[in-house]
């Protein structure tokens, strides 16, 4: 027996499998110099624009020091009700600030909306010393770098607390929106801060009061995160909306200012949403396909997924989505119920492939001696006809002889 690897690609034409059919969405055409668009229910990246980049994140990496500060208080290193004290350090940041000075004892749940809302460097340069090992910014950068390796976040490095410009002070977009989703997902109790839209600090800095994230003002389902702006990196912004079930979250950089980054990203969240839809595409325990079998009581077994299989896909209907089911085959008897035969490899247009594992969807015992008998001789027979006159009649003398 040859045993070679099956390809099934015509599953489609089944009714069962009719919920895939669809298109792929155009790609959204950004102005950001980079950007990540992620649908986090699914897992499924929705826009891969030189994501892994590592660029100057500006106040977007703020969010590094409030999961670390998150972090501490859960840890019981801080409680939202200490005061720090505001060291001349801090003090000297301009910018984005809470306007604080060296007399203030500033609450960490006051310097954790100031650095949200507010986008205060000086509060990030509190919460660093405060939390630092060495009890300084730098040092406390170095964690920062350090946590960030440890959640995944491979292309950052950080030189502060709050994105003000250094060199080498750097995250990629796809980090930031893996940061972005361990904050919502680690820290629900605190995400809700960054839908607050207003921060009044102690009566103080009224020309800085209000959250700059332009998506809040929107009735688009968005509650975070982030914005940045420097000279150097632009304008940028790490958000986040929900609408019902699904959530996504996105991270884009590079843009020429503050009202191409309200319209970029309000026009992400809109494509996002609109443009893809979850769609249950396989059935637990639904025939996929068939799987062929040797020397068996049956000459195939029914392939089926072990779960539900729940896919985004994009929302047009005109097509078929490209899938196949792969495995070597035929597959020789017996087969029990559950065992793994084979894969099923989806590839929407424009997204990641998605592959499934399938399996038996039944017990297929190993043919009687007659049953065997008879399929080694069609074999050997369909062996013979495809082979050239001359050998195949040499190949039936021989067995004649014999």
């Amino acid at each position: 027996m040859t045993r070679t690897m099956h390809r099934t690609r015509q599953l489609f034409a089944s009714a069962a499998l009719f919920a895939l059919m669809a298109t792929g969405a155009h790609a959204f055409d950004t102005k950001a110099r980079a950007a990540f668009v992620v649908d986090v229910t699914t897992g499924t990246v929705l826009l891969n624009k030189n994501a892994d980049e590592a660029l100057p994140p500006a106040s977007m990496s703020k969010l590094m020091t409030l999961y670390i500060a998150f972090e501490a208080i859960r840890e019981g290193q801080l409680s939202l009700e200490e005061r720090l004290p505001v060291s001349q350090h801090a003090m000297s940041y301009t910018g984005s600030t809470m306007f604080l000075n060296t007399q203030d004892r500033v609450k960490v749940e006051d310097l954790l909306r100031g650095v949200i809302v507010l986008s205060g460097n000086d509060a990030c340069a509190v919460l660093a010393e405060a939390l630092s090992p060495d009890g300084t910014e730098q040092g406390f950068a170095r964690l920062m770098t350090q946590r960030a390796q440890q959640l995944g976040m491979t292309n950052s490095k950080f030189k502060n607390a709050s994105g003000w410009p250094a060199e080498g002070h750097v995250m990629s977009m796809r980090d930031l929106s893996l940061l972005a989703t361990h904050i919502i997902k680690d820290f629900p109790d605190f995400y809700p801060m960054f839908s607050e839209k207003k921060f009044a600090f102690d009566g103080r800095a009224p020309s800085n009061t209000s959250n700059r994230n332009p998506l809040l003002s929107l009735d688009i389902g968005a509650d975070g995160l982030k914005t940045g702006h420097t000279q150097e990196a632009g304008y940028g912004l790490v958000g986040s909306a929900k609408d019902n079930n699904r959530r996504i979250i996105f991270a884009m950089t590079g843009l020429d200012n503050a009202a191409d980054r309200a319209e970029q990203s309000e026009a992400i969240v809109n494509w996002a949403f609109r443009q893809f839809a979850e769609q249950t595409i396989v059935t637990e325990g639904m025939p996929v396909t068939q799987a062929e079998l040797w020397l068996g009581a049956e000459d195939s077994v029914d392939l089926v997924a072990e779960k539900d299989i729940t896919l985004l896909l994009p929302t047009m209907t005109v097509g078929g989505v490209h899938a196949e089911v792969v495995y070597t085959g035929p597959i020789e008897a017996p087969v029990q119920k559950g065992q793994r035969l084979a894969e099923l490899i989806i590839q929407p247009e424009g997204l990641p492939e998605t592959r499934v594992p399938l399996f038996a969807g039944k017990d297929v015992a190993a043919g009687g001696f007659v049953d065997r008998m008879m399929t080694v001789s069609q074999a050997l027979f369909k062996r013979i006809a495809d082979q050239p006159r001359g050998e195949a009649q040499a190949q039936v003398e021989t067995q004649d002889a014999s």
